[in-house]
């Protein structure tokens, strides 16, 4: 089928590319500006409520929608929810709407895990959960959510959302760059006293379970929950990223209540809950209704993330 595809040039998207070419779709990638790359090129400019995407849409069986403004820890925007809005939820709006007027029979959307929740739980994220999203960026995901469950209703488009968890492989940025770059110096790292449950899932796997959501038929009208495996704790994360780099992994089990009071005092406890807090998802209905398995175990998924650092630093 012809596959119009958003954020074609970004993390995800990079990795999905060649595996819907490998399932001979055709990807129509919808471009910010001209860009060569294995795709027949379809140029909209910037995503938002105005965006004219009837050239792109021409022809096309499925889309699926990644580009998005994503999550930043600083945010200078003047009004960030607003700003995350206009792109995240009002532009997915106009993608949808145009989407199903041009015929288009199915909508894979790239959520996230902060559509649900943003502060670590206990008990592991599954599809009936209570979303209480509280960051702009989960709001807006969580709006295009629904949004696009209320055209689906209306205009018999299918439309299926996966929410993955923290994203790692080549070309990761954010916490995960920054944990790698960490673990790379050998310094002693104050972890070793956590004892927490993190899901991850390996960028090759999400493109994985892109490609099946977008071909089973069983996954219209459904939101899947995605992950590697098993949880990690962040102490077994580091000693799984240090043997990737084939570095020590030298932790120091300081008490967590210690960190956490050493975090509140210098201004850090956001940092802190980060990799301490325990978020973790059931993955069973993609892997029981779709018979959905990843491909890349974790060791395969950190040796990757490994040497694309390792290069990237020359």
């Amino acid at each position: 089928m012809r596959v119009l595809l958003t954020g074609a040039t970004g993390f995800v998207g990079r990795h999905t590319v060649p595996l819907l070419a490998a399932h001979e779709h055709r990807v129509r990638a919808a471009l910010r500006t001209a860009s060569e790359g294995p795709w027949e090129p379809a140029v909209v400019g910037d995503i938002g409520p105005d965006t004219d995407w009837t050239a792109a849409l021409t022809g096309v069986d499925a889309v699926i929608h990644m580009a998005a403004r994503v999550h930043v820890m600083r945010d200078t925007a003047a009004d960030p929810l607003a700003e995350f809005r206009r792109v995240n939820t009002a532009g997915t709006i106009r993608l949808a709407e145009q989407a199903a007027a041009a015929g288009v029979k199915r909508f894979v959307f790239l959520s996230s895990i902060k559509a649900m929740v943003d502060e670590s739980r206990p008990a592991p994220l599954d599809e009936a959960t209570p979303p209480n999203p509280t960051s702009p960026y989960g709001i807006s995901k969580l709006e295009a959510e629904r949004a696009l469950a209320a055209i689906s209703a209306r205009t018999g488009m299918e439309v299926v959302v996966i929410r993955p968890p923290l994203v790692y492989g080549p070309g990761a940025a954010g916490n995960m760059r920054a944990l790698v770059k960490l673990v790379a110096t050998g310094l002693p790292l104050p972890l070793g006293g956590i004892r927490n449950r993190r899901s991850l899932i390996y960028v090759g796997n999400l493109a994985d379970a892109v490609v099946t959501v977008l071909e089973h038929p069983d996954a219209a009208g459904r939101t899947f929950l995605v992950q590697d495996g098993e949880p990690l704790s962040t102490a077994d994360l580091v000693r799984a990223i240090a043997a990737a780099l084939d570095r020590p992994a030298r932790l120091i089990p300081v008490p967590q209540g210690l960190m956490a009071l050493g975090a509140a005092l210098t201004g850090t406890r956001a940092v802190f809950d980060r990799l301490a807090g325990t978020l973790t998802v059931d993955d069973g209905p993609i892997r029981n209704r779709l018979g959905w398995r990843p491909p890349h175990d974790l060791a395969t998924g950190l040796r990757a993330t490994a040497e694309w650092f390792k290069a990237s630093r020359g």
